[in-house]
């Protein structure tokens, strides 16, 4: 059975992030209660140093790794984005040398974030999975060391939002969490165990990138052969065997939205909160909005896990009209 972190892991995870940064806030928006029918807490892990919530992990899984096999070690990754800043941004900061994968036509933002936090980039393959390919075969022909995107230690340091929020909201009723390789939805789940919560936990996928969704229906890892969305951060078709051990046995249940829900969240933050979410920060707010009247009433938490999206994208998202648009903002 795969192992969560402890109570005890996570705070002392979270005494090292604070040496970079005093963790985030969660704020109740008003406008976004209205929109939801419940009493709606946004976590903003788009607010960290890199725009989304990976940082925390990274900084945890580079200062083992420079602690036990010096600064001089150099590591490579495969990342659509976020893993990859949080990655270069650890290493950066701690002395060391990465090497980062993306595949084919990723962001060029995050591309150039990634080159300013110090990554050497290599642009590969047709989706992450191909990229995630590469990026191994490059670390056994340069002795590099493979940085998973998926592990205990990134784990337990993404749990620190999670220890966070529960803290600030110890009642909230149920979480929305998005799902890409799963370390976010299952540092949820070991600081809502940790604190021995009854929050019921919710994990959202797109419907383009379903894995989960269905390794989650049939009781076992299930893959698929596309990951077709426009929220990059969930765009994954192989699940972890441990993650998916830690979802089935943490999640309540797992929701699919539609990239057409997602665009709609988007906007509705921007709208509501005017903060800026990534295609995966958004789709917890999509989910919830297709769940307002099983909701309604509740104290719910929504996790906003990144605001890096491409100004052309996000500008193309916002321009597109919402029914009832002209209503909203009466004289």
């Amino acid at each position: 059975m795969a192992r969560t972190p402890t109570r005890a892991q996570i705070e002392s995870a979270q005494e090292l992030v604070a040496t970079l940064f005093p963790g985030t806030a969660q704020y109740m928006w008003p406008l976004l209660a209205e929109r939801t029918g419940c009493e709606t807490w946004v976590k903003h892990e788009n607010h960290t140093p890199t725009g989304a919530f990976k940082v925390r992990g990274g900084l945890v899984y580079i200062e083992d790794h420079v602690r036990r096999l010096g600064a001089e070690a150099g590591v490579i990754t495969a990342t659509r984005g976020n893993h990859g800043q949080s990655i270069a941004t650890a290493c950066r900061r701690l002395g060391a040398r990465v090497t980062v994968v993306v595949p084919e036509g990723n962001s060029r933002e995050k591309n150039a974030a990634m080159r300013a936090q110090g990554a050497d980039l290599i642009v590969h393959g047709h989706d992450f999975q191909a990229a995630a390919d590469h990026a191994r075969e490059r670390a056994a022909a340069d002795k590099l060391l493979m940085l998973p995107s998926f592990h205990e230690l990134l784990v337990r340091g993404v749990a620190t939002y999670a220890m966070e929020f529960f803290r600030g909201c110890p009642d909230l009723d149920t979480v929305y969490v998005p799902i890409g390789l799963g370390s976010g939805i299952c540092g949820v789940i070991a600081a809502r165990d940790a604190l021995g919560l009854g929050t019921e936990v919710v994990g959202v996928v797109a419907e383009g990138a379903p894995m989960y969704k269905l390794s989650f229906e049939a009781g076992r890892p299930v893959a698929t052969n596309s990951a077709d969305t426009m929220a990059d951060g969930v765009a994954c078709r192989v699940p972890v065997d441990e993650a998916f051990e830690i979802i089935r046995a943490g999640a309540s249940r797992i929701l699919s939205v539609s990239d057409a829900a997602i665009r709609a969240a988007i906007r509705a933050y921007y709208h509501d909160t005017h903060n800026i979410a990534e295609g995966a920060g958004a789709a917890p707010l999509a989910a919830l909005m297709a769940e307002r009247e099983a909701m309604r009433g509740r104290k719910v938490g929504l996790v906003l896990t990144g605001g890096n999206i491409d100004r052309t994208l996000f500008l193309d998202v916002l321009g597109e009209a919402d029914a009832g648009d002209e209503k909203d903002f009466p004289a």
